[in-house]
């Protein structure tokens, strides 16, 4: 008896996003397809449909645990392929408030790899698979329906070099394409109400540019991080990779950005309370052209708040929730819900659509709150700050501060944020306590 609950699943996009997805669907589909803009099978280098694999992306510890669940021992094989090994709290040099944390080996790990070489090793073990096909260099024109439009059919695609449009006829559409996802437009096209919408203008811009190393500022560290604060907006994310580079990231918020020249872009960097970055890059080999990408406002598509939504269709990662980026939640956000679809489908039937979109909105919930509330500490972005808002970034400040002095609260603020643990794992009375003990005398702003 088959175990499979439908004969097609068509993924719309390549992304990483599109590739957890599929590695969740090939156990319960007979055909799994992935369609998208570009080429796919053996690239290595970043795409055009994906602007930006050419900055640092990377998974957070939760996201990397959710990846290993999804392909099953790809952390040892891109280590032996040469991707670096980091931990989170105990190899990554943090700046707070232009003061670096205390740093513990806590199994936070994750694996430094650029975003087109990762996908690379994503894509390798979904080739592996035996039942996904690519359909590359497709343009996805829209969504194939039920007479009645209660139910997604299929997905009406286009070779990019000219021909017919064609549907390809689907018992479960995932849209994985991404920030720019039409799926808004194509549901009010069917009659359903246009998914609320919320974010914040950040004014975010960040500038990449990889290196070969003449010296070593890393020393047992794997990435050194400044965390752009109210004080300084600036920061800076400069990381070991694959294939012995090195990838430098810094970026500025409410339009401070670094500039794309390589003298101007030095002089913001030599700004950073990390000195050391821009020490090593001005001896450093530079591999590339500094390279600008602007994101102005974070944003949320609130599917699950809907009260109708079409059956057979699924929307994940970007297409659904943008954060941040300096962050880095996206791919591990896509990651966890790849797990929740898997779970879903390993009950034996199709996904409820709705459901899952709830349950969606549920792993984003904590992540984003975490996110938008740090955005929110920035004077200059708009937002509602409510009196607990204020309450809270004040006694994150202090756990910044304690951090600097106590190891134990780096672990777990490190936990938190790399959504091993919910945050409210930094207000137990044990971590309460020291953070109230290693932050005094209280910085200015915090609560007594």
């Amino acid at each position: 008896m088959s175990t499979f609950v439908g004969e097609r699943a068509v993924v719309l996009g390549g992304s990483i996003t599109a590739l957890f997805a599929v590695s969740a669907l090939s156990e319960s589909y007979r055909e799994v397809v992935v369609v998208d803009r570009d080429e796919l099978l053996g690239v290595r280098e970043a795409r055009r449909g994906a602007p930006q694999a050419r900055h640092i992306n990377g998974l957070l510890a939760r996201g990397a645990r959710a990846m290993e669940e999804l392909f099953p021992e790809i952390t040892a094989q891109m280590i032996s392929a040469g991707c670096p090994q980091t931990d989170l709290s105990g190899t990554v040099r943090w700046y707070f408030n232009g003061k670096p944390l205390k740093q513990v080996r806590a199994g936070l790990t994750n694996v430094g790899a650029r975003r087109p070489v990762m996908e690379a090793h994503v894509r390798e073990r979904v080739q592996a698979l035996g039942n996904v096909t690519f359909m590359e260099r497709y343009d996805i024109t829209g969504l194939a329906t039920s007479p009645d439009r209660s139910r997604v059919t299929g997905a009406r695609v286009q070779r990019r070099d000219g021909g017919t449009e064609e549907t390809v006829e689907a018992d479960l559409v995932v849209d994985a394409t991404g920030r720019g996802s039409r799926t808004p437009l194509w549901l009010e096209s069917l009659g359903y109400p246009r998914v609320e919408e919320e974010g914040t203008k950040i004014g975010l811009g960040y500038v990449t540019r990889h290196y070969r190393l003449r010296t070593d500022p890393f020393g047992t560290d794997h990435s050194i991080i400044a965390v752009a604060n109210p004080t300084l907006p600036r920061g800076a994310i400069f990381t070991k990779t694959d294939s012995g580079l090195v990838e430098l990231t810094a970026y500025g918020l409410l339009g401070d950005h670094p500039p794309t020249d390589p003298d101007g872009f030095n002089a913001f960097v030599s700004t950073l309370a990390a000195k050391e970055i821009h020490e090593a890059i001005i001896e450093a080999e530079p591999l590339d052209d500094p390279v600008l990408f602007r994101f102005p406002t974070t944003l949320r598509r609130r599917y699950d708040k809907m009260t109708r939504f079409p059956e057979r269709l699924i929307v994940l990662g970007d297409a659904v929730c943008t954060p941040n980026p300096v962050f880095a939640q996206a791919q591990s956000l896509a990651a966890l819900q790849a797990l929740a679809l898997r779970d879903q489908l390993r009950r034996g039937t199709a996904p409820d659509s709705l459901r899952l979109m709830r349950e969606v909105g549920r792993i984003i919930d904590p992540a984003w709150d975490m996110t938008e509330g740090v955005n929110l500490s920035f004077p200059g972005v708009e937002g509602n700050r409510t009196p607990m808002l204020k309450l809270m970034q004040a006694y994150m400040y202090r756990v910044q501060v304690a951090a600097t002095r106590d190891a134990a609260v780096t672990e777990q603020f490190m936990r938190s944020a790399g959504l091993v643990d919910p945050l409210e794992a930094l207000m137990r009375p044990g971590m309460l306590l020291r953070v109230l003990r290693n932050s005094r005398p209280a910085p200015q702003g915090a609560p007594v």
